[in-house]
């Protein structure tokens, strides 16, 4: 599946969100970011400007959530795409990393510490 981010992001006055546009297939949507999703990002004021902005450097973080939510269906009843700021911070959350295949000490395993 390759998905379609037009460079058109905006800001919508009446909405209060960044809007930028996705695609995949015959698929062409809208994905909307409330101010609010911003506070995280910006200092000061949340000025349309600032968003835009931020929207900007955080671009593949917020194509990759719009990515996620297209595929899980879990779109607007007008068809398009919000992203909340629970989303925004499950991307960033680190997830927990699995243990090495190299890693063959077991849990128990003192090897390697001081005084054996």
């Amino acid at each position: 599946m390759f998905f379609r981010f037009p460079p058109d992001a905006r800001w919508n006055a009446v909405r209060g969100v960044v809007e930028f546009g996705i695609g995949v297939g015959e698929y062409e949507g809208t994905v909307r970011v409330p101010r609010e999703v911003f506070r995280r990002l910006i200092d000061g004021a949340v000025t349309p400007e600032k968003c835009v902005e931020a929207y900007h450097l955080q671009r593949t973080c917020f194509e990759r959530i719009a990515e996620r939510k297209v595929r899980r269906r879990h779109l607007t009843d007008d068809g398009n795409v919000e992203i909340t700021g629970r989303d925004f911070r499950e991307h960033q959350t680190p997830r927990p990393q699995r243990p090495s295949l190299w890693d063959v000490r077991g849990p128990h395993d003192d090897r390697g510490t001081a005084g054996h």
